[in-house]
């Protein structure tokens, strides 16, 4: 392997970590807002969203888009757990907090491909939502060694 060949492959990297920089960052805005972000998700990104006791599935951006609108329509905040870049994108791990006559929560995972620097594939595990009730039954009977 040529010196040539390795600084190559170390710029091919580079703007593949950019990429996905900015494909995290565009996704905690989106979920953060709801507002629709078209750089940061292919127009034909496949979506497979898992919670507790459903399935959904879209392959359009603007059917991830519609699904999140009519299921989770509150801006809120997000904290992240964790990133870890793949070969093909990233998975993230984080919570998101949410007020809707009360203080919601929910944790979730997402693995993302990244192509060209938009998302295009996204499998989404969600615990569902989690009212002040739960919350609180929740904090009294479960001891977290970690937050």
């Amino acid at each position: 392997m040529t010196a040539d060949v390795r600084a190559a492959d170390v710029r091919t990297a580079d703007v593949r970590t950019a990429d996905v920089s900015a494909a995290v960052a565009g996704l905690i805005v989106w979920l953060e807002t709801g507002a629709a972000p078209e750089d940061v998700f292919a127009p034909d990104c496949f979506v497979d969203l898992s919670l507790p006791h459903w399935r959904l599935q879209a392959d359009t951006r603007e059917d991830l888009f519609r699904i999140r609108r009519e299921s989770h329509p509150f801006p809120g905040r997000v904290r992240v757990e964790r990133v870890d870049h793949t070969d093909g994108g990233f998975v993230i791990a984080f919570e998101e907090r949410w007020e809707d006559g009360q203080a919601w929560y929910c944790r979730e995972q997402i693995r993302a491909d990244v192509v060209d620097g938009r998302i295009t594939e996204v499998a989404v595990y969600c615990t569902g939502d989690w009212d002040e009730a739960v919350q609180a039954r929740h904090a009294d009977e479960v001891p977290l060694l970690r937050a």
